[in-house]
């Protein structure tokens, strides 16, 4: 149910007879910011009357007259140059609400379902994970939770990095370097460790091998430079050309400065100096490992088979904490058998062919080619990738697939939807839902103070614990005993790390603030809790029987302009989850409930509840604040977030 949608299903067939592009008019059909205006605006006959060469306000006016508005509309007035306001019959509202009373989806209607495999989160196994899955994990778990509400036929799927290079380094370093107390103690942690380590010294030599070539790089851009400034070349042609060799210097000196950290933390210390100096070739080593593992190796096999159940385990107890499941966990370990035959059929259609000894395939505006199968026999993410399309569609009948992956990728997944396009998967439609980094105050990603990346499971820790030192301070007088305070505090602390992320444009990248994201005020989740908390709060204060209210539905009024306001924002809830769903956005989710939260806000200030003497009134603004209670508890569950009853 949405009064929006029914004011453009009324306007639709006059705009078809005046534009071929009725979507864009219907875009311009929005609620009104200001109250005084009506309910709704229509600002779509300014720009037809332009193409059509009538007058604005008469072809408004027209527009109104042929809309059949007088069932839905108390009033319809045609204002300035053209725009159209609209009013709503307060009695098509209080039916509205009536109906909505009575529906747990609160007025959401269903779509046609289409079948959806979303892919999200997808960790490298046996590495610990890090604030940069945070984004993928809640971004795609709301919009699962979204997409399935709506009615659609949702899998979720973990693509775990579980068969890559990373197992080979960790293999490597556990035949090489393991302690075997830790091992025994804490089996994952040793296997980070060790994937760390073997990671440290490659980098090392690496760096030692590059470096003379960068430092080459470095002194001739700068004599680049100083030629360039002595010369008496054309100002303008100078500047431009000196702005761009500066990026290129800024860009190596920045490499070549990360080059030398490398060289100094293993030159530094004495025991990686001594297994760097023993260890000269253990990139190579190392990958050889992996090749092992992937020819069906017995021993690396059996490590393998060793160490995965252990390193899942890890992976869940992180996915409890932040409350994300999964359909299904198949990772690439599970497409290896279908690989050879992705390469076979690809060549076989002529889409693949042998480059410098790689089997490739070419994408007409791309210079680099999507590689499936090296030079030396293994295959690549794209291979997987491929692989991976073609049993979501055999298998699972796939009509959709969204992956949820960082803006860094999107090179591979252009290249990965132009090919499946080619190879015959042009019905499905595959989505690249990318987004930008969190970053540090520094604006660079977000790093403990040593340098290393932010540990998932620990900022999941340090929010709950922040959010029960909130949680105390909001609460002297102890009204809250030890386990709701412990429970609050994690619906606060775990609400507030997803809601700072998800109430930003998910391709932006954003700042990471421990203040803003527990502050009981603005744009947070706090914030929206404690209005939900306030309104249980009101209900418990009056010794208020839910059911019985519910069912005195018809009492509802909306005589007050903030009443009328606020249940105008509750009924557009389905047009809010409609833009998720267009837009895969789920601050559009966000924005809602914070509007939501504020326009409650004015209501109760201006609204008495238990303290109105009619009760007809009174029983009004109930059944009005249990809706926006409802309509705030499905919206953050729907973000992942818990909404406690009490704060």
């Amino acid at each position: 149910m949405s009064a929006l949608q029914e004011i453009r299903d009324r306007f639709t067939p006059v705009l078809a007879s005046l534009t071929d592009d009725v979507a864009s008019s219907l875009s311009m059909i929005r609620s009104s910011q200001d109250p005084k205006f009506g309910d709704f605006q229509a600002n779509c006959a300014m720009p037809l009357a332009k193409k059509s060469g009538v007058a604005p306000r008469d072809l408004a006016q027209q527009m109104v007259d042929r809309a059949e508005l007088d069932d839905l509309c108390e009033t319809v007035e045609v204002a300035g140059p053209g725009f159209i306001n609209l009013k709503l019959r307060t009695d098509w509202l209080q039916q509205c609400a009536r109906e909505i009373v009575a529906d747990e989806r609160l007025g959401v209607q269903r779509v046609e379902p289409k079948k959806i495999v979303i892919d999200y989160s997808s960790p490298n196994v046996a590495k610990p994970m890090h604030v940069g899955h945070l984004r993928s994990s809640v971004i795609g778990n709301c919009l699962e939770s979204v997409l399935r509400f709506l009615g659609h036929d949702v899998i979720s799927d973990n693509h775990i990095g579980d068969w890559g290079t990373q197992f080979g380094m960790i293999i490597f370093g556990y035949q090489n370097f393991v302690d075997e107390n830790a091992y025994s103690n804490e089996p994952v942690a040793e296997l980070a460790r060790l994937y760390r380590l073997v990671n440290q010294l490659s980098d090392y030599h690496e760096a030692c091998r590059k470096q003379p070539a960068l430092e080459e790089q470095v002194e001739n851009i700068a004599e680049q430079i100083e030629n360039l400034e002595h010369s008496e070349e054309d100002l303008k042609k100078k500047k431009k050309a000196l702005k761009k060799l500066r990026s290129e210097q800024g860009g190596l000196n920045e490499a070549l400065s990360g080059m030398l950290l490398k060289r100094d933390a293993v030159d530094s210390d004495t025991e990686l100096q001594k297994l760097a100096t023993g260890h000269s070739d253990i990139a190579r080593l190392a990958r050889l490992e992996t090749a092992k593992l992937h020819s069906g190796d017995e021993t690396n096999r059996a490590l393998w088979d060793e160490f995965l159940p252990a390193c899942m385990k890890a992976l869940d107890h992180v996915y409890e904490k932040l409350g994300v499941s999964f359909d299904k966990t198949l990772g690439e370990s599970f497409y290896q058998s279908m690989l050879a035959d992705v390469v076979a059929d690809l060549t076989k259609k002529g889409l693949a062919i042998c480059s410098d000894g790689a089997i490739c395939v070419f994408a007409e505006d791309n210079a680099a080619p999507f590689i499936v199968q090296k030079s030396d026999g293994a295959f690549t993410y794209a291979t997987t990738d491929l692989a991976t399309i073609r049993y979501r569609v055999e298998e699972f009948g796939a009509q959709i697939m969204l992956y949820v992956v960082d803006t860094r990728q999107s090179e591979h997944f252009n290249l990965l939807m132009d090919t499946a396009r080619r190879w015959g998967y042009a019905d499905v439609e595959i989505q690249h839902v990318n987004f930008g980094t969190v970053l540090g105050d520094d604006r660079r990603p977000f790093k403990t103070r040593s340098g290393d990346t932010v540990g998932l499971e620990s900022l999941l820790d340090e929010a709950v614990a922040r959010a029960y030192d909130v949680v105390v301070a909001n609460d002297p007088a102890g009204s809250l005993d030890e386990d709701t305070r412990k429970s609050v505090a994690e619906a606060v602390g775990i609400g507030g790390i997803k809601y700072a992320d998800l109430h930003h444009n998910r391709e932006s990248d954003y700042v990471f603030n421990w203040d803003k994201m527990l502050a009981k005020n603005g744009d947070t989740a706090t914030y929206i809790q404690y209005a939900n908390a306030r309104i249980n709060g009101i209900f418990r204060k009056g010794e208020i029987d839910l059911a019985k209210l519910r069912s005195e539905a018809e009492s509802l009024q909306l005589e007050h302009a903030s009443e009328r306001r606020l249940f105008l924002q509750v009924l557009s809830f389905g047009d809010a989850l409609a833009v998720v769903q267009r837009e895969m956005r789920p601050n559009m989710l966000t924005q809602f409930l914070f509007d939501t939260a504020n326009r409650f806000s004015t209501f109760y200030q201006d609204c008495p509840v238990l303290k109105e003497e009619d009760d007809s009134v009174r029983t009004s603004r109930l059944l009005l604040c249990d809706l926006t209670a409802r309509t705030l508890t499905l919206g953050l569950a729907l973000l992942g977030i818990d909404a406690p009853k009490q704060m």
